[in-house]
């Protein structure tokens, strides 16, 4: 497989996994190329027109030196200049995948976020209730990123002849997806029954021995976890901390996420949501390791490195 290859399969499984539904992916992209159509050629010119086939703005190629064939790949949650240089080191490798989004992924991960508010709805939470607290999120994060040096790894790159791809959303879209399966299937009743279903998942067996497994941020063990969702997982980053109180109203008991930050998890505890964080980097792992589970099948070799916790299903 080449680099593009690699970057359009991880594309599908993310459409594939979407907690939205494939069907209102393709709607989505629909609506973006009738946007872009409407466009003048000036702008026509400066838009992005990944974007029309891809929705998620934070899975990018970022570095691509046109291999005919990708076979060594060190993969990591975070791929910062240390780790580019341990790839030239030891040799070998063709490609380097980061989780995190870096470059111009990283400048536009606000742009996914709009994902959040379709997920809501599922959910109950009325879409015009949703859109309105996320829109303000979105131009927040857009703010806060934009001072960061995103390209700086990118040069390591180039400069080693590494490819480089980033795999956020795409990756966070399947980690969510098995969540929701599992908890469809076990319908748990307490919050302890939720915790014990990511106890059985080696990504989080594996953090607790470093002490960064699943935790109970509010609520107790002995409460109802009442309707689970997986609203915390996937979506570029933390939404707006208004929504709990529109998630409690839509009778939303229990969400699992990633991490939460004490201004999130004030505003869920106020509204007598239960909150279980399953760990950032167990949850990063679990989504990665579904994706180069894939690239494993198809005789491509991976190196993890960079917190990323290894797990192999097949």
């Amino acid at each position: 497989m080449t680099t593009k290859q690699i970057y359009e399969l991880a594309v599908a499984l993310g459409i594939k996994a979407d907690l939205r539904g494939s069907a209102k992916v393709k709607k989505y992209l629909a609506r973006t190329a009738k946007k872009f159509s409407s466009l003048d050629k000036k702008n026509q010119a400066k838009f992005d027109r990944e974007k029309l086939t891809n929705p998620y703005s934070d899975t990018r190629i970022l570095v691509d030196h046109g291999r005919r064939a990708v076979k060594k790949i060190m993969a990591g949650i975070d791929m910062e200049g240390p780790e580019l240089l341990l790839a030239d080191h030891l040799g070998g490798f063709d490609l380097v995948i980061s989780h995190h989004p870096r470059g111009k992924a990283l400048a536009d991960l606000h742009s996914v976020m709009d994902l959040q508010a379709e997920v809501l709805a599922d959910y109950g939470v009325p879409i015009n209730v949703a859109e309105s607290l996320i829109r303000p999120r979105m131009r927040e994060v857009n703010r806060s990123v934009s001072p960061a040096n995103h390209n700086r790894p990118l040069a390591f790159a180039e400069l080693l002849g590494l490819d480089y791809l980033c795999t956020h959303t795409v990756a966070d879209n399947l980690g969510a997806r098995f969540l929701f399966d599992r908890l469809e299937k076990k319908k748990p009743e307490l919050v302890a029954d939720v915790l014990d279903l990511l106890a059985e998942i080696p990504e989080f067996q594996e953090a607790e021995k470093f002490n960064s497994g699943p935790l109970l941020f509010t609520g107790q063990k002995e409460n109802f976890c009442g309707r689970v969702a997986i609203t915390e997982f996937t979506g570029g980053t933390s939404g707006a901390k208004e929504i709990y109180e529109k998630m409690s109203q839509a009778g939303i008991g229990t969400i699992v996420g990633m991490h939460m930050d004490e201004e999130h998890r004030q505003e869920a505890e106020k509204h007598h949501i239960n909150v279980v964080i399953a760990g950032h980097m167990a949850s990063d792992s679990l989504g990665m390791n579904l994706f180069l589970d894939e690239l494993e099948k198809k005789g491509i070799s991976v190196v993890p490195v960079s917190g990323l916790i290894r797990i192999k299903r097949f």
